[in-house]
């Protein structure tokens, strides 16, 4: 296997214990930049000094959103944006400039207000220095490692819901602008080639989701009860995909598990592990040795068998027919088994421990229609 590519780049990165900026940096380190300057509020400020020297880029993340005072607005957005450009200016240094404004930038609040005026800043910079800068206005960005109860409507909203606490919607149709981390840290990194996404003096994210509060509310509570009734989200949606990853990253440390109902009888057992309206059932089954399961058959459900562990033999019998088939099969070479509908089948544990078997179904069981029908093979 190859060895990690190590880029010699030194990235200054403002913000850098902030959600994004974690986000971030383990990205970058995750594809080889080895030189990160981290700078934060509890970072020396000694320290800038010595960083703008050399920095090659600068992600300049760091920002206040929810200060005690009105003025801290002013003096977090744009005043140390200001002291950040003109360390640069006096170590000469006009490397490019990424800065993490907000979509709030467009309105008349006093946050809003203090995102414009860093905006403003770092484009007369640009303009004075030559410097490239680069001003992205961002969604509401979610994913893992974000604050909840701050300023994150879905860290706070997975975070209550994962363990049972409740959330307030004060307006269900309220619809917002929502923007993936992944997604502003894959655009980011691609700025940082070069390659930034523009859309005229500002820089975009290209996937930003439109979705109400409400939308947002059921998907959250329908993860939560997939434990329940064995779900699993439409993941072909990226949204969903998304923000299930995101409620699970908030799921309480001494919650990962959870328990599955066994069906257990002197032949093994027989367990549900995930039951889906579209894509089918996946259960374990256990059979002890020298057990045989089935001996049945289906019109139109079919089941796809892999023994995971153990040994034994699958036949089959087509419905109108004496033939018998048989498949054997073994943990020691894993082979999926496709189980056709017309066929009677059975499942024997050839072997003297316990046999292992996967069993997918392209539906779930359904005891008032469950085109199963006994016959012996």
């Amino acid at each position: 296997m190859p060895g990690k590519v190590v880029y010699a780049m030194k990235i200054l990165v403002t913000g850098s214990n902030g959600f994004i900026g974690k986000n971030l940096i383990a990205q970058l380190e995750n594809r080889g930049f080895s030189e990160i300057y981290k700078f934060d509020k509890q970072t020396d400020k000694g320290l800038l000094a010595s960083y703008t020297q050399d920095c090659e880029f600068v992600f300049h993340l760091a920002g206040v959103n929810r200060p005690r005072e009105e003025q801290e607005f002013m003096e977090g957005n744009f005043g140390f944006t200001s002291e950040l450009l003109d360390l640069l200016k006096s170590n000469r240094n006009p490397c490019p400039v990424l800065l993490a404004s907000s979509i709030q930038a467009e309105l008349d609040n006093p946050y809003g207000k203090s995102k414009k005026a860093g905006e403003d800043l770092l484009f007369a910079y640009g303009r004075e220095t030559g410097a490239k800068v680069l001003v992205y206005r961002l969604a509401n960005v979610f994913g893992k490692w974000c604050r909840p109860n701050y300023n994150s409507v879905i860290a706070t909203f997975c975070y209550n819901i994962a363990r049972g606490l409740p959330i307030e919607v004060h307006d269900p149709n309220v619809v917002l602008r929502l923007a993936y981390v992944d997604d502003v840290v894959e655009e980011f990194i691609r700025a940082l080639n070069g390659n930034e996404t523009r859309n005229g003096d500002f820089c975009t994210v290209p996937t930003v989701y439109t979705v109400s509060l409400r939308e947002i509310a059921d998907l959250i509570h329908s993860f939560k009860r997939s434990r329940e009734d064995l779900s699993v989200p439409d993941l072909s949606v990226p949204f969903v995909k998304k923000l299930y990853s995101t409620y699970l990253s908030y799921l309480p440390p001494d919650a990962f598990a959870y328990d599955l109902k066994m069906n257990i009888d002197a032949r093994g057992s027989f367990t549900e592990f995930i039951r889906t309206v579209d894509r089918g059932q996946v259960s374990v089954n256990i059979s002890k040795p020298g057990i045989t399961k089935g001996n049945h058959w289906h019109h139109t459900r079919n089941e796809k068998f892999l023994v995971v562990s153990g040994k034994g033999v699958i036949r089959f019998r087509k419905v109108d027919s004496d033939e018998v088939i048989e498949y054997y099969v073994s943990g020691d070479k894993l082979q999926a088994v496709d189980i056709p509908p017309g066929y009677i089948h059975n499942l024997e544990n050839l072997g003297d421990t316990d046999m292992v078997t996967i069993m997918w179904a392209n539906e779930p069981f359904d005891p008032n229609n469950p085109d199963t029908f006994y016959l012996e093979v």
